[in-house]
């Protein structure tokens, strides 16, 4: 997760799930089980949805793709989000270094689930979804691995997956409006002005890497 913070905003971009990679053991009301979201499925997804709700925590609503603050692509690596916040409390977060990683909640399709048991394991394979939200999550939902939690909507029989929490150390930058900022040719804009301002993004390189099986495009 990457966060840049202005004046009244914050920019966070990263990845809400990595497609055909197993889950770590989650948890649901019928036991363990490790979830794998197939390649293409958040495409299909976002073909049907173009309403997904961003969520803080899983709770509080603070934008949406239709708003127009939110972007999701699949690409391939997994489901990538892009989300521009104004919303105070998030806001503070960022600044404060509260915000870890993200989620996402959804409805199963069932005739695209496809379960199995592998050494005692059970499988799901999940090759479609109805995506409903995904979630900017703060340190209050560690550990790193939520698992899968069930909740059961009152006015329907549907249940929804609030699936596996992708959560890592956030990259923050934050940005300091300057009032002759423009005069600043476009190669000073890039160069850090002290060592102490450059960003180590070695951690997020060797997790795309091994998203990729370990090779590099």
């Amino acid at each position: 997760m990457q966060i840049k913070i202005r004046a009244d905003s914050i920019e966070i971009e990263g990845y809400v799930n990595a497609v055909e990679r197993n889950s770590k053991p989650l948890n649901s009301r019928a036991g363990k089980f490790i979830e794998r979201i197939c390649k293409g499925a958040f495409k299909k997804a976002l073909k049907r949805n173009d309403d997904v709700k961003l969520l803080l925590n899983h709770e509080r609503e603070i934008g949406s793709t239709k708003k127009g603050n939110l972007e999701l692509t699949e690409d391939s690596i997994g489901l990538r989000a892009k989300a521009v916040v104004t919303d105070p409390e998030v806001v503070q977060k960022g600044r404060n270094g509260e915000l870890v990683g993200w989620s996402f909640g959804y409805y199963d399709r069932p005739e695209a689930v496809e379960r199995s048991v592998e050494n005692g394991m059970p499988y799901k394979i999940v090759k479609d979804l109805d995506l409903k939200e995904v979630s900017i999550l703060d340190r209050t939902r560690t550990p790193a691995y939520e698992g899968t939690l069930l909740i059961a909507r009152a006015e329907e029989e549907e249940v929804m997956n609030i699936s596996e929490a992708f959560l890592d150390d956030a990259v923050i930058n934050e940005e300091h409006e300057e009032e002759h900022a423009e005069e600043r040719s476009e190669e000073q804009l890039e160069q850090p002005e002290t060592a102490d301002e450059q960003i180590d993004y070695s951690f997020y390189e060797q997790m795309i890497k091994e998203m990729r099986g370990g090779k590099n495009e």
